[in-house]
Protein backbone atom coordinates (compact mmCIF):
# COMPACT_ATOMS: atom_id res chain seq x y z
CA UNK A 1 0.00 0.00 0.00
CA UNK A 2 1.30 3.40 -0.87
CA UNK A 3 2.13 5.86 1.88
CA UNK A 4 2.03 9.57 1.27
CA UNK A 5 4.80 11.78 2.58
CA UNK A 6 3.52 13.84 5.51
CA UNK A 7 4.12 17.58 5.70
CA UNK A 8 7.49 18.27 7.27
CA UNK A 9 8.17 20.71 10.06
CA UNK A 10 9.28 23.26 7.44
CA UNK A 11 5.79 23.15 5.95
CA UNK A 12 3.95 23.84 9.21
CA UNK A 13 4.03 27.61 8.96
CA UNK A 14 2.05 27.95 5.70
CA UNK A 15 -0.45 25.33 6.87
CA UNK A 16 -1.07 27.01 10.22
CA UNK A 17 -1.42 30.33 8.46
CA UNK A 18 -4.60 28.94 6.91
CA UNK A 19 -6.23 28.43 10.31
CA UNK A 20 -8.19 31.73 10.20
CA UNK A 21 -9.51 30.77 6.76
CA UNK A 22 -10.75 27.43 8.04
CA UNK A 23 -12.44 28.98 11.06
CA UNK A 24 -14.00 31.73 8.95
CA UNK A 25 -15.45 29.09 6.65
CA UNK A 26 -17.25 27.57 9.60
CA UNK A 27 -15.14 24.46 10.17
CA UNK A 28 -16.43 22.94 13.43
CA UNK A 29 -14.17 21.89 16.30
CA UNK A 30 -13.34 18.22 16.75
CA UNK A 31 -16.73 16.53 17.05
CA UNK A 32 -15.40 13.20 18.32
CA UNK A 33 -17.62 11.95 21.09
CA UNK A 34 -20.27 14.65 20.56
CA UNK A 35 -23.30 12.70 19.53
CA UNK A 36 -25.29 15.81 18.66
CA UNK A 37 -22.85 17.09 16.06
CA UNK A 38 -24.28 17.68 12.57
CA UNK A 39 -23.29 15.48 9.67
CA UNK A 40 -20.02 16.61 8.06
CA UNK A 41 -20.47 18.67 4.90
CA UNK A 42 -16.88 18.82 3.59
CA UNK A 43 -15.06 15.49 3.90
CA UNK A 44 -11.61 14.81 2.48
CA UNK A 45 -9.59 11.62 2.23
CA UNK A 46 -5.77 11.42 2.31
CA UNK A 47 -5.23 7.78 1.35
CA UNK A 48 -6.40 5.60 -1.53
CA UNK A 49 -8.00 3.12 0.86
CA UNK A 50 -9.99 5.79 2.68
CA UNK A 51 -10.92 7.21 -0.74
CA UNK A 52 -12.67 3.93 -1.49
CA UNK A 53 -14.62 4.00 1.76
CA UNK A 54 -15.59 7.63 1.28
CA UNK A 55 -16.73 7.10 -2.30
CA UNK A 56 -18.79 4.05 -1.35
CA UNK A 57 -20.37 5.45 1.82
CA UNK A 58 -20.78 9.23 1.56
CA UNK A 59 -23.39 11.28 -0.19
CA UNK A 60 -21.67 12.82 -3.23
CA UNK A 61 -22.23 16.34 -1.90
CA UNK A 62 -20.32 15.47 1.27
CA UNK A 63 -17.11 14.69 -0.60
CA UNK A 64 -14.76 17.67 -0.83
CA UNK A 65 -11.61 15.92 -2.04
CA UNK A 66 -10.01 12.52 -2.67
CA UNK A 67 -6.43 11.61 -3.54
CA UNK A 68 -5.18 11.73 -7.10
CA UNK A 69 -4.74 7.94 -7.00
CA UNK A 70 -8.49 7.41 -6.79
CA UNK A 71 -8.84 9.17 -10.14
CA UNK A 72 -6.46 6.80 -11.94
CA UNK A 73 -8.07 3.88 -13.83
CA UNK A 74 -5.05 1.64 -13.15
CA UNK A 75 -5.29 2.18 -9.38
CA UNK A 76 -8.93 1.66 -8.43
CA UNK A 77 -12.15 0.43 -10.01
CA UNK A 78 -13.82 3.52 -8.52
CA UNK A 79 -11.83 5.96 -10.65
CA UNK A 80 -14.84 7.30 -12.56
CA UNK A 81 -16.55 8.28 -9.32
CA UNK A 82 -13.28 9.65 -7.99
CA UNK A 83 -12.92 12.01 -10.94
CA UNK A 84 -16.14 13.76 -9.97
CA UNK A 85 -14.35 15.35 -7.03
CA UNK A 86 -11.34 17.56 -6.33
CA UNK A 87 -8.05 15.73 -6.02
CA UNK A 88 -5.31 16.15 -3.42
CA UNK A 89 -1.77 14.85 -2.98
CA UNK A 90 -2.40 13.11 0.33
CA UNK A 91 -1.23 15.95 2.55
CA UNK A 92 -3.17 18.24 4.87
CA UNK A 93 -1.60 21.21 3.12
CA UNK A 94 -3.31 20.26 -0.14
CA UNK A 95 -6.80 20.27 1.45
CA UNK A 96 -6.53 22.97 4.13
CA UNK A 97 -8.03 25.67 1.92
CA UNK A 98 -11.15 23.54 1.50
CA UNK A 99 -11.82 23.89 5.24
CA UNK A 100 -12.91 20.25 5.65
CA UNK A 101 -14.88 19.33 8.73
CA UNK A 102 -13.78 15.67 8.51
CA UNK A 103 -10.46 14.25 7.32
CA UNK A 104 -10.05 10.52 6.68
CA UNK A 105 -6.55 9.07 6.97
CA UNK A 106 -5.00 5.66 7.43
CA UNK A 107 -1.97 4.49 9.34
CA UNK A 108 0.29 6.57 11.55
CA UNK A 109 0.09 10.15 10.36
CA UNK A 110 2.26 11.39 13.22
CA UNK A 111 1.73 14.00 15.89
CA UNK A 112 2.07 16.87 13.45
CA UNK A 113 -0.91 15.66 11.44
CA UNK A 114 -3.07 15.48 14.55
CA UNK A 115 -1.90 18.87 15.81
CA UNK A 116 -2.40 20.60 12.49
CA UNK A 117 -5.88 19.12 12.08
CA UNK A 118 -6.85 20.32 15.56
CA UNK A 119 -5.43 23.78 14.92
CA UNK A 120 -7.40 24.08 11.70
CA UNK A 121 -10.61 22.86 13.32
CA UNK A 122 -10.66 19.60 11.37
CA UNK A 123 -11.93 16.36 12.79
CA UNK A 124 -9.37 13.67 11.95
CA UNK A 125 -10.44 10.03 11.70
CA UNK A 126 -7.40 7.74 11.35
CA UNK A 127 -8.14 4.13 10.48
CA UNK A 128 -5.75 1.23 11.15
CA UNK A 129 -4.58 -0.98 8.32
CA UNK A 130 -6.96 -3.97 8.33
CA UNK A 131 -5.59 -7.41 9.08
CA UNK A 132 -8.87 -9.35 9.18
CA UNK A 133 -12.32 -9.23 7.62
CA UNK A 134 -13.56 -8.02 11.01
CA UNK A 135 -11.16 -5.08 10.76
CA UNK A 136 -12.63 -4.20 7.36
CA UNK A 137 -16.12 -4.23 8.84
CA UNK A 138 -15.02 -2.03 11.75
CA UNK A 139 -13.49 0.52 9.38
CA UNK A 140 -16.65 0.58 7.28
CA UNK A 141 -18.77 1.18 10.37
CA UNK A 142 -16.39 3.86 11.71
CA UNK A 143 -16.47 5.86 8.49
CA UNK A 144 -20.22 5.40 8.07
CA UNK A 145 -20.80 6.64 11.63
CA UNK A 146 -18.55 9.66 11.09
CA UNK A 147 -20.49 10.49 7.93
CA UNK A 148 -23.83 10.01 9.72
CA UNK A 149 -24.54 7.25 7.20
CA UNK A 150 -24.84 4.12 9.38
CA UNK A 151 -27.34 2.43 7.07
CA UNK A 152 -24.91 2.69 4.13
CA UNK A 153 -22.23 1.09 6.29
CA UNK A 154 -24.48 -1.74 7.38
CA UNK A 155 -25.30 -2.56 3.76
CA UNK A 156 -21.62 -3.12 3.00
CA UNK A 157 -21.10 -5.08 6.21
CA UNK A 158 -24.12 -7.21 5.35
CA UNK A 159 -22.49 -8.04 2.02
CA UNK A 160 -19.38 -9.33 3.78
CA UNK A 161 -21.43 -11.26 6.34
CA UNK A 162 -23.45 -12.89 3.59
CA UNK A 163 -20.22 -14.03 1.95
CA UNK A 164 -19.13 -15.55 5.25
CA UNK A 165 -22.40 -17.41 5.75
CA UNK A 166 -22.48 -18.81 2.23
CA UNK A 167 -18.76 -19.52 1.85
CA UNK A 168 -17.85 -22.96 0.51
CA UNK A 169 -15.12 -24.92 2.33
CA UNK A 170 -11.70 -23.52 1.26
CA UNK A 171 -10.62 -26.84 -0.18
CA UNK A 172 -8.97 -25.79 -3.44
CA UNK A 173 -5.25 -25.22 -2.91
CA UNK A 174 -4.25 -21.99 -4.59
CA UNK A 175 -1.46 -19.46 -4.88
CA UNK A 176 -2.10 -15.74 -5.13
CA UNK A 177 0.43 -14.33 -7.59
CA UNK A 178 1.35 -10.67 -7.90
CA UNK A 179 4.13 -8.84 -9.73
CA UNK A 180 7.61 -10.28 -9.31
CA UNK A 181 6.27 -13.49 -7.79
CA UNK A 182 4.80 -11.81 -4.72
CA UNK A 183 2.22 -13.85 -2.86
CA UNK A 184 0.42 -13.70 0.49
CA UNK A 185 0.52 -15.53 3.81
CA UNK A 186 -2.12 -18.17 4.62
CA UNK A 187 -3.39 -16.08 7.55
CA UNK A 188 -3.39 -12.76 5.71
CA UNK A 189 -6.43 -10.66 4.87
CA UNK A 190 -5.98 -11.59 1.21
CA UNK A 191 -6.13 -15.28 2.13
CA UNK A 192 -9.31 -14.64 4.13
CA UNK A 193 -10.99 -13.14 1.06
CA UNK A 194 -9.74 -16.11 -0.97
CA UNK A 195 -11.28 -18.51 1.54
CA UNK A 196 -14.68 -16.91 0.97
CA UNK A 197 -14.34 -18.02 -2.66
CA UNK A 198 -13.39 -21.57 -1.68
CA UNK A 199 -9.63 -21.14 -2.13
CA UNK A 200 -6.92 -22.14 0.35
CA UNK A 201 -3.72 -20.14 0.09
CA UNK A 202 -0.62 -22.36 0.19
CA UNK A 203 2.12 -21.44 2.65
CA UNK A 204 5.20 -20.21 0.77
CA UNK A 205 8.66 -19.37 1.97
CA UNK A 206 8.92 -15.60 2.16
CA UNK A 207 5.40 -15.35 0.74
CA UNK A 208 6.77 -15.58 -2.78
CA UNK A 209 6.00 -17.90 -5.69
CA UNK A 210 9.06 -19.37 -7.37
CA UNK A 211 9.64 -21.44 -10.48
CA UNK A 212 10.86 -24.28 -8.28
CA UNK A 213 7.68 -24.16 -6.22
CA UNK A 214 5.51 -24.44 -9.32
CA UNK A 215 7.52 -27.43 -10.54
CA UNK A 216 7.82 -29.31 -7.24
CA UNK A 217 4.40 -28.61 -5.74
CA UNK A 218 2.10 -26.88 -8.19
CA UNK A 219 -1.21 -25.63 -6.81
CA UNK A 220 -4.52 -26.67 -8.23
CA UNK A 221 -5.16 -23.02 -9.06
CA UNK A 222 -3.05 -19.95 -9.67
CA UNK A 223 -4.84 -16.71 -8.80
CA UNK A 224 -2.97 -14.19 -10.93
CA UNK A 225 -3.32 -10.53 -10.02
CA UNK A 226 -3.71 -8.27 -13.03
CA UNK A 227 -2.47 -4.85 -11.98
CA UNK A 228 -0.79 -2.19 -14.11
CA UNK A 229 -0.35 -4.84 -16.79
CA UNK A 230 1.90 -2.71 -18.95
CA UNK A 231 4.30 -2.12 -16.06
CA UNK A 232 4.28 -5.39 -14.14
CA UNK A 233 3.41 -8.10 -16.64
CA UNK A 234 7.09 -8.56 -17.46
CA UNK A 235 7.68 -9.62 -13.86
CA UNK A 236 5.49 -12.70 -14.44
CA UNK A 237 7.08 -13.85 -17.70
CA UNK A 238 8.77 -16.74 -15.94
CA UNK A 239 5.34 -18.41 -16.04
CA UNK A 240 6.08 -19.04 -19.72
CA UNK A 241 9.15 -21.15 -18.84
CA UNK A 242 9.13 -24.36 -20.92
CA UNK A 243 9.07 -26.56 -17.82
CA UNK A 244 5.99 -24.74 -16.52
CA UNK A 245 4.37 -24.83 -19.94
CA UNK A 246 4.64 -28.64 -19.92
CA UNK A 247 2.65 -28.77 -16.70
CA UNK A 248 0.01 -26.09 -17.18
CA UNK A 249 -1.74 -24.87 -14.05
CA UNK A 250 -5.34 -23.71 -14.01
CA UNK A 251 -5.18 -19.92 -13.78
CA UNK A 252 -7.77 -17.28 -12.97
CA UNK A 253 -7.02 -13.61 -13.44
CA UNK A 254 -8.16 -11.26 -10.68
CA UNK A 255 -8.43 -7.46 -10.63
CA UNK A 256 -5.31 -6.44 -8.73
CA UNK A 257 -6.69 -2.97 -8.02
CA UNK A 258 -9.21 -4.45 -5.60
CA UNK A 259 -6.47 -6.26 -3.67
CA UNK A 260 -4.53 -3.08 -2.92
CA UNK A 261 -6.82 -2.10 -0.03
CA UNK A 262 -8.84 -5.34 0.24
CA UNK A 263 -11.88 -3.41 1.39
CA UNK A 264 -15.53 -3.45 0.20
CA UNK A 265 -14.65 -3.56 -3.54
CA UNK A 266 -13.57 -7.14 -2.81
CA UNK A 267 -17.19 -8.19 -2.25
CA UNK A 268 -18.08 -8.30 -5.94
CA UNK A 269 -14.69 -9.75 -6.88
CA UNK A 270 -15.09 -12.56 -4.35
CA UNK A 271 -18.50 -13.42 -5.78
CA UNK A 272 -17.00 -13.49 -9.28
CA UNK A 273 -14.16 -15.77 -8.18
CA UNK A 274 -16.61 -18.05 -6.42
CA UNK A 275 -18.61 -18.50 -9.61
CA UNK A 276 -15.47 -19.26 -11.63
CA UNK A 277 -14.15 -21.74 -9.07
CA UNK A 278 -17.44 -23.65 -9.05
CA UNK A 279 -17.31 -24.30 -12.80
Amino acid sequence: MRAFVCASAISLAPILALAPLAQAAGAPPDAAGSGGAPAPRRVVSLKLCTDELLLMLARPEQIASVTYLSQEPHETPLWAEGRRHRKNDGSLLSVAALAPDLVLDMGGGGRDTVRIAQRLGMRLLTLPYPRTLGDVEQSVRAVAAALHRPAAGERLVAGIEQLKRSAPPPRIEAMWLGGGGRSVAPDSLAAQWMALAGLKQIALQGDRVTLEQLLVRPPRLLLKSVYRSGQYSSEQRWLAHPLVAKRPIATIATDGRRWTCMGPPMISETLRLRRLVRR
